[in-house]
């Protein structure tokens, strides 16, 4: 069973190297205006790896991987993170 999971582990290895330094989000300003949600501040963000990227503490940020179960409710102050299988974001949007 061990050795049917080490390809599995290479893989997963090798896509956290593939984002070889961490990316993390500027800080809010406080004016940043009335729109909390600002998904061109984590513009930056779209095409790196969730698991090398350092998200601020914030309820208001939701990450959606391809098996993520969410609710329905729209909240157009929160920011949605989509990501795939792989772990690559590939989105960005208020709701």
């Amino acid at each position: 069973m061990i050795q049917t999971r080490l390809p599995l582990l290479a893989t997963l290895a090798a896509l956290g190297l593939s984002a070889c330094a961490e990316t993390s989000v500027p800080p809010a300003t406080p004016d940043a205006g009335a729109q909390a949600c600002a998904p061109d501040r984590y513009a930056a963000l779209v095409g790196k790896n969730i698991a090398a990227v350092t998200l601020p503490a914030d309820p208001m940020i939701r990450v959606i991987g391809p098996d993520t179960m969410v609710t329905m409710d729209h909240n157009p102050e929160r920011l949605n993170i989509d990501h795939d299988a792989s772990g690559i974001i590939t989105g960005l949007r208020c709701g």
